[in-house]
């Protein structure tokens, strides 16, 4: 799904660092990290290698599970996880969708971004060398039925710049990152989101034994 992918994809840079792995570049970005807010452009391409979507919009994220991803070119659409629920809107369609958040982190490397410590428990990771400008760390997911291939982050001395999602379906999603502020403070109602009045809710917004809810 193109949010997964999406939320996959939020990390940091700020203060350049000296690594000779893709892993050891991610473990320092990491440590210490609260918050992170940014820029993205999307472009996913088909398993014919022909450019599809390609999108633009801003990115926040909050330790330990919040965070917030508005597409706003060539369409809006936003996507808030508060810390129990993820909510998806259209505002074009009027609809929203939410779902819970425990799932929903469960196939996305999201969680590992601010908890390294999930890194080895969901996914294998491998080496990919230097291509691009970039060293690059490929994580598979250990689930029994993953959603993606494969995700590989493209980071260089100032933080993560690239990534690149393979999906089942053999449709490559690639991700660039700018502007990035590290552990700037958000404002709350960042990761908060009540529907619209008159918009279509689909799904269930009670969190269930799966939710894991923020800690203040």
């Amino acid at each position: 799904m193109r949010y997964l992918i999406a939320l996959a994809a939020l990390v940091f840079s700020a203060n350049a660092i000296s690594a000779d792995s893709a892993r050891a570049r991610m473990e320092v970005f990491s440590k210490d990290l609260k918050s992170v807010s940014g820029s993205f452009t999307q472009q996913v391409f088909d398993n014919a290698n022909h450019a599809r979507d390609r999108t633009s919009g801003t990115l926040a994220l909050q330790a330990p599970r919040q965070f917030r991803w508005d597409t706003n070119a060539p369409y809006k659409q936003l996507i808030v996880a508060d810390g129990e629920r993820v909510w998806i809107y259209d505002p074009d369609l009027e609809q929203v969708t939410v779902r819970n958040q425990g799932t929903e982190e469960a196939h996305s490397p999201l969680t590992v971004l601010t908890d390294l410590d999930q890194l080895d428990r969901q996914y294998t990771t491998s080496e990919q060398g230097e291509h691009d400008g970039y060293l690059w760390l490929r994580l598979k997911s250990k689930d029994k039925e993953p959603e993606f291939e494969y995700a590989d982050l493209g980071l260089d001395e100032r933080g993560l710049k690239r990534m690149v999602f393979l999906d089942k379906l053999g449709n490559r999603t690639e991700i660039v990152f700018s502007d990035w502020q590290r552990n700037k403070k958000l404002s709350p109602d960042s990761f908060k989101f009540t529907p619209p009045k008159g918009t279509d809710v689909i799904g269930n917004a009670e969190p269930t034994t799966e939710v894991f809810p923020v800690k203040n």
